[in-house]
């Protein structure tokens, strides 16, 4: 068995290691130029947001007809929301509420979710040299975020929950997904239960893992 030293690509990610100034960054930009190529993105104009401010999507926009159906078979939907969340989960925590909200239409998408697919792609062109970085400190400290809205998907007015972890100045943990109750609740307690559902992600030892990768003892 040889050795061949540190792994610099695993997975479509590319591990870049700064060691004197104590950074560790990880990328998927040769991934993510590979994705936009594959769909015939990669010379569409580049988009500043990964969704529009205001965009609602629901099951009123999924085709009806067999006529409207038939023309959604012919756009890779599922595909290109598969491939896009595989970016989400590794290294673009940005993407988490949108790929998740598309994510509910694999079965039956309309054209406005289509228009909303392209637009997280154009998105990805303008953002792929984006890099997830690591700084090394001698103090590492969890620090996480949560929020919620109140009854935002209008299908089942269910509110979405949200959350990220940062540790050594990354995120190592971060999630979007809508609430499995619907309850009467004001927004103040919406978000309670997106606090809950943090907390118990830091009690299933993801979160304590990647601490000790770090090299932090538990104890911090």
């Amino acid at each position: 068995m040889k050795d061949l030293g540190d792994a610099s690509f695993v997975l479509g990610i590319r591990i870049l290691r700064y060691r004197s100034q104590g950074i560790l960054g990880l990328s998927q930009r040769s991934y993510i130029d590979t994705v936009l190529d594959r769909f015939s993105m990669k010379d569409s104009k580049p988009g500043d947001t990964p969704v529009a401010r205001g965009d609602k999507f629901s099951l009123n926009q999924c085709p009806t007809t067999d006529l409207e159906k038939k023309e959604m078979h012919k756009v890779p939907y599922a595909s290109v929301v598969g491939s896009i969340m595989y970016a989400q989960v590794c290294t673009r925590p940005d993407l988490a509420f949108i790929v998740g909200v598309l994510g509910r239409y694999l079965s039956n998408p309309g054209m406005q979710h289509w228009i909303a697919v392209k637009r997280v792609m154009r998105y990805l062109k303008r953002t792929r040299d984006f890099v997830l970085t690591y700084r090394k400190s001698d103090n590492l400290e969890i620090i996480g975020y949560s929020d919620s809205d109140y009854a935002g998907c209008p299908d089942s007015k269910r509110s979405t929950s949200g959350y990220i972890f940062l540790l050594a100045g990354g995120a190592v943990s971060w999630k979007s997904v809508k609430q499995s109750l619907v309850l009467p609740l004001p927004w103040r307690q919406s978000s309670w239960l997106a606090l809950r559902h943090q907390i118990m992600r830091i009690g299933c030892g993801t979160l304590s893992q990647a601490y000790a990768s770090l090299g932090a003892s538990r104890g911090h």
